[in-house]
């Protein structure tokens, strides 16, 4: 048993011991939270001292791709509640889940930045100042390839560097369950990749351990998926887009903006490396629900 699992049986005869909670109330946890230690354990995550709000944050649009909005709502509960006794039981140091708001009901799906944002977005770090083009790299890549950010924080400069070597190679990301998939790199995420190995990482690289890491932080160490969602928020607050943006909000854009321009869903569903067709056709909804907002607003026969 591990550190999660273990916590987990010590808040399920909490909430049946100390709560009196009924027996079916006390099952209905323990299928939620058993499926969010499985969601933690396929990205390698087995205490919950080490999950951050980005895990659950993917955790809950997975949920939100399959399953009604009471169900979601309810699972987060569960999850907000887990790690609230954790961190009052001191099994942790932080409660990841603290600021994790409950979905509202009737909100399946996913929201996708327009291409004028994504252009805004890209346009804000300073690509003269190292942190500013290691800040532009991110977005690139996690824009250019549909990529989950703890798969664009997880390369290494390796994986860059065959990339880069040959056109036709594209970028080996290593997604859920330690499974690979090779996505093409634009023109665009090249070309400021080529600009960070050369002007950037290397300077980095000097003030600490990275290892082979591509992305490194003010320390030279790896950067991790805290630290690239607060650079993706924050880019994303300066270039004056007013929703909510994460680093998933890029994967959303990715994937609905190839839909858009006619790619094939098939496509798209290798592309974001998704086992099963029904969660990439979430985006197509979307595309959809676009072209009805389009009509209505356009098409004389559209207004009544």
């Amino acid at each position: 048993m591990n550190a999660a699992e273990d916590a987990l049986e010590q808040y399920l005869a909490h909430v049946r011991v100390e709560r009196g909670l009924r027996a079916n109330t006390v099952a209905a946890y323990r299928r939620d939270l058993e499926r969010y230690l499985s969601f933690l354990a396929d990205r390698g995550v087995t205490d919950l001292g080490d999950v951050s709000p980005v895990e659950i944050s993917e955790h809950v649009r997975e949920l939100a791709a399959e399953l009604k909005g009471a169900s979601v709502a309810r699972a987060l509960v569960s999850v907000r509640n887990l790690h609230a006794f954790a961190h009052e039981e001191k099994m942790t140091s932080e409660n990841p889940a603290a600021e994790i708001q409950v979905p509202k009901l009737g909100k399946r799906l996913p929201k996708a930045l327009s291409v004028a944002e994504i252009e805004r977005l890209l346009a804000t770090p300073d690509r003269e100042d190292p942190i500013g083009l290691r800040d532009a790299t991110l977005l690139e890549l996690l824009y250019g390839t549909g990529a989950r950010i703890s798969e664009i924080t997880g390369l290494d400069v390796d994986d860059a560097t065959i990339a880069m070597a040959d056109e036709g190679a594209g970028l080996k990301l290593r997604g859920k369950g330690g499974k690979e998939r090779v996505v093409p790199l634009g023109s665009f995420a090249r070309e400021v990749l080529d600009a960070y190995l050369v002007r950037a990482r290397p300077g980095l690289a000097v003030k600490g351990d990275g290892g082979g890491a591509l992305l490194l932080n003010t320390l030279g160490r790896r950067l991790s998926r805290n630290s690239a969602f607060t650079i993706v928020s924050r880019c994303a607050r300066t270039a004056g887009i007013g929703t909510e943006v994460s680093p998933h909000s890029l994967r959303h854009s990715y994937a609905t903006h190839l839909l858009e321009g006619g790619a094939d869903v098939r496509v798209v569903q290798e592309l974001l490396g998704h086992a099963s067709v029904t969660t990439t056709q979430i985006y197509t909804e979307v595309t959809v629900g676009h072209l009805r907002e389009v009509y209505a607003s356009a098409h004389p026969r559209a207004r009544g």
